[in-house]
């Protein structure tokens, strides 16, 4: 591979906000990589729409990401993993990675009692998305899944400390922790925001799988196995756009990354849904 195509970015795609917490890992991982971020503000979320119609935006997504020259698109939603990954990697050629099966493949290798629970969006949930996958690893594994949507809005607000976050995270993980999980899997990419709450309620011993982290570990080998990691020896850059309003995205991204972010690129919806036209 010449250097051109190893200093090519990662491309990330999410409905919105909450695939920042993916980025966030990938930038740990692979420091000297750049990133190009969408998220699809405008249409945000992508949960409540139909499979045909989540695939349609995914496509849309992932062919802005490709006319910015990607050279993987990492796809940081769990709706959009759930039900676009084969139309994607159809469409593009380039490497799609997307949560549920980097999740997975994670959480299969940190449970020891083959008791694995997973939380995520109704969307997620009522899909099954995890349990399917996790079964597909092995077919002994007992998965326990628990749809947690108030999670969401409380990690956009930034209530980490607040005492109703711990009532409604005790209310909702109750059933999972009186079935003894050893192992849970934040299937929403806004849940490693309340890492410390969930941890708290869980107790140490339960190991919480970021699908960030497993996703940013596949992105490393993905890019290893097709000899495209980048050479440079500084610090990537993010570039970020969405379809609509950047302030309030700048302000919640801003929580989810840990440090300001500024400079987001507005991008009409009519030009995305183009991107895929071309």
């Amino acid at each position: 591979m010449n250097f051109m195509e190893k200093e090519k970015p990662i491309g990330v795609f999410d409905s919105g906000i909450g695939g920042l917490t993916v980025v966030k890992e990938i930038m740990a991982k692979l420091p000297n990589e750049r990133i190009i971020y969408f998220g699809d503000t405008a249409r945000v979320p992508y949960g409540s729409k139909s499979n045909e119609t989540v695939i349609e935006y995914s496509l849309q997504d992932a062919a802005f990401l490709v006319q910015k020259n990607v050279k993987i698109i990492v796809v940081a939603c769990n709706t959009a993993s759930s039900v676009a990954i084969p139309a994607l990697r159809e469409r593009f050629n380039v490497p799609v990675v997307g949560m549920i099966e980097a999740g997975s493949a994670y959480a299969a290798k940190e449970t020891i009692d083959k008791k694995i629970g997973v939380i995520g969006t109704r969307s997620t949930i009522t899909n099954r998305s995890y349990s399917k996958e996790l079964r597909r690893i092995n077919p002994g594994f007992d998965v326990f899944e628990k749809a947690c949507p108030l999670f969401v809005p409380l990690a956009e607000e930034g209530w980490i400390d607040h005492n109703a976050t711990l009532e409604i995270a005790e209310e909702y993980l109750r059933e999972l922790k009186e079935l003894s999980v050893d192992t849970l899997l934040l299937g929403c990419t806004h849940y490693p925001i309340l890492k410390p709450v969930i941890q708290k309620v869980m107790g140490e011993k339960v190991k919480l799988i970021d699908s960030g982290v497993a996703a940013a570990q596949r992105v490393s080998s993905e890019l290893d196995r097709i000899g495209l990691r980048s050479n440079s020896n500084g610090l990537g850059v993010v570039s970020y756009y969405v379809s609509d309003i950047p302030s309030t995205f700048e302000k919640v991204a801003s929580l989810f990354l840990g440090k300001p972010v500024s400079h987001v690129t507005k991008v009409d919806t009519e030009t995305i849904i183009k991107s895929n036209a071309q």
